[in-house]
């Protein structure tokens, strides 16, 4: 490996996990609609659990599909 490709891969591994940090963020925040979690009922929070798993399982069907579609 060269140098650049050493580079390459580092500035992509930190995108990667800036990407994913940002979007649970956002994900987080959509699924308490800007509550705080003390301030939820347990409906709320059953909810945003909820938006959480979905999140999850999209993003783990998003990479089975990348995997399959190289």
């Amino acid at each position: 490996m060269n140098m650049n490709q050493l580079i390459n891969m580092a500035v992509r591994m930190l995108m990667r996990k800036g990407m994913n940090a940002g979007i649970n963020k956002g994900v987080e925040l959509a699924a308490r609609k800007g509550k705080r979690a003390e301030d939820m009922t347990p409906e709320d929070q059953a909810q945003a659990k909820d938006a959480q798993q979905t999140a999850q399982k999209a993003r783990k069907g998003m990479r089975t599909a990348r995997r399959f579609l190289r």
